[in-house]
């Protein structure tokens, strides 16, 4: 019978196998280290993404909040631009009004007749004044009353006066503003101007 010693062959091919072992061992680290590495720099990568694009946002809601400040600087302008319009408004509408009747009214009074005062008071109106004769208070009455401003033109009082050495008729009037009809006023100039 033959003997064959065995022990060192196991030995070796413990060692062999062992040294495969370590191989796959360090294999499979590498790949998992890769792998590993790959995923760091792919969520890196992400993540700078990211900053970038909150970067790019935050400026973006800068920008809208100069847009916004301008826009509110903007409604502010169109506010003062209104408020104004509003009063060009009222002062035309105000032209219109006492200041032009009066106008109309200087055009409407004859030589030798002189107002002495002139009362609004709503829609209502008191003229006084003084004049030669009667018929120039009754060429006024006319001519009040045939304007766009007046009607409604009543005599309350007329007497005679002396005033520097003349004989005067003093009168009163009573009239009433025609409603706006948003045309303007037609003048009737006085006989004698």
């Amino acid at each position: 019978m033959i003997k064959i010693n065995l022990l060192p062959v196991k030995t070796s091919k413990k060692k062999e196998t062992a040294i495969q072992q370590l191989i796959v061992a360090g294999a499979v680290l590498v790949v998992l280290a890769v792998a590993v590495a790959s995923l760091y720099m792919v969520k890196r990568s992400q993540v700078a993404t990211a900053r970038r694009d909150i970067t790019a946002a935050n400026a973006k809601i800068n920008e809208l909040k100069a847009k916004l400040g301008k826009l509110e600087e903007i409604k502010k302008l169109k506010e003062e631009v209104k408020k104004k319009l509003d009063v060009l408004i009222q002062l035309r509408k105000n032209k219109t009004g006492p200041a032009q009747r009066l106008v109309v009214l200087s055009d409407l009074t004859p030589e030798q007749l002189w107002l002495t005062s002139y009362v609004e008071s709503n829609q209502d109106v008191k003229i006084s004044g003084v004049a030669y004769t009667e018929d120039l208070i009754a060429h006024f009455m006319k001519a009040l009353e045939s304007s766009r401003n007046f009607m409604a033109v009543e005599l309350l009082l007329s007497e005679q006066t002396e005033a520097g050495g003349a004989k005067l008729k003093k009168f009163d009037l009573t009239l009433k503003l025609r409603p706006d009809t948003g045309q303007p006023p037609a003048v009737t100039p006085a006989a004698g101007k």
